[in-house]
C-alpha cells in the first residue's frame, strides 16, 4: 500500500513553465508504466507553453477553475470536472485565462508495446 497526502507534497516548478507549481502526489517509476500523478496550480494569465511527449499519453483532469486547451492546434475550453487525455505526439498547450486558479490533476501513462494511434493507424511516437 501507498498513502501520501497532498498537504505533504512539496511544491515543485512544473518543467515547461517554472511559473507555475506542482505538487507530486506519485513520481514517475513509483508504479509500472506510470510517468507521475500530480496537483499543478496555474495562476490567471500562467500558460504551460506547448510541447509533445513522443513516449506518454498524458490525463488531465480540471478540479477547480477554467482556462484553454490547445491540441495539435485546436483550442476547447478546460471547466471544471472535464478530463483530458492527450495521446503521445499530440502537441498540447495550456493556459489560464479565467480571473481564479486553474487546477488540474494530471498522470502520464506509458503506452503499451505496439499500441497504435486511433486516428492514424501510426505505432505511438510517430503521428
Amino acid at each position: 500500500m501507498i498513502h501520501r497526502a497532498l498537504a505533504r507534497s512539496a511544491p515543485l516548478p512544473v518543467s515547461h513553465q517554472p511559473a507555475i507549481f506542482k505538487r507530486v502526489l506519485l513520481g514517475t517509476g513509483e508504479l509500472p508504466g506510470l510517468a507521475g500523478f500530480s496537483q499543478a496550480v496555474f495562476a490567471p494569465g500562467d500558460v504551460a507553453p506547448g510541447h509533445r511527449h513522443r513516449d506518454m499519453w498524458e490525463v488531465f483532469f480540471v478540479r477547480a477553475g477554467r482556462g484553454t486547451i490547445r491540441v495539435d492546434g485546436v483550442e476547447s475550453a478546460l471547466e471544471e470536472d472535464d478530463c483530458w487525455v492527450i495521446e503521445p505526439g499530440e502537441s498540447h498547450e495550456i493556459r489560464n485565462d479565467g480571473d481564479t486558479a486553474l487546477v488540474l490533476l494530471y498522470f502520464g501513462l506509458e503506452p503499451a508495446a505496439g499500441a497504435r494511434h486511433e486516428s492514424t493507424g501510426e505505432p505511438h511516437g510517430q503521428s
